[in-house]
């Protein structure tokens, strides 16, 4: 089964107990203007990814990691923009899912190893650091999405009891 931006933000809400106001609010952060009947559809899993549907909006890669920019602010506040900074840019969602998470929550490696391990996953030290590497880097590991789906499970288990 693949994991989908959908069904990744979905579980991010319910791992952090996320409320819809501040999901809007996150989006906006992140420089995407919906409403909250527009989250609502983003929050739903789509039946057909080939059958357009008016109760379902689909969230792609740029939506995604605007998202994720947008939580970093809402979690720790505004960042001075260096305009000498490229872009990052990831062909890999589960990654950028990973480093985006574990900024905005303040989490060290040894954390995120732990997040794992709550989900019953275990992960060394040195994978992690392999998954949280820049793409482009000789030791720069794909992130699967089983890790990414464990990730979110040790979230909720962590954060939800």
């Amino acid at each position: 089964m693949n994991i989908d931006n959908n069904d990744i933000l979905i579980r991010l809400r319910y791992a952090l107990d996320i409320k819809n106001t501040e999901m809007v609010e996150i989006f906006k952060l992140g420089g995407i203007d919906l409403s909250k009947e527009e989250v609502m559809k983003v929050l739903t899993k789509s039946e057909d990814d080939e059958v357009p549907s008016d109760n379902h909006i689909p969230c792609d890669d740029e939506m995604f990691e605007s998202f994720l920019n947008g939580f970093i602010t809402f979690k720790r506040g505004p960042k001075p923009v260096d305009p000498d900074r490229p872009a990052l840019s990831y062909e890999h969602v589960n990654n950028l899912l990973l480093k985006k998470v574990k900024i905005a929550l303040s989490l060290t490696s040894e954390d995120m190893i732990d997040i794992l391990q709550d989900a019953g996953v275990t992960v060394t030290k040195g994978e992690m650091g392999a998954i949280l590497r820049r793409e482009g880097h000789k030791n720069y590991q794909i992130c699967g999405d089983r890790y990414a789906r464990n990730f979110l499970k040790g979230l909720t288990i962590r954060y939800r009891g």
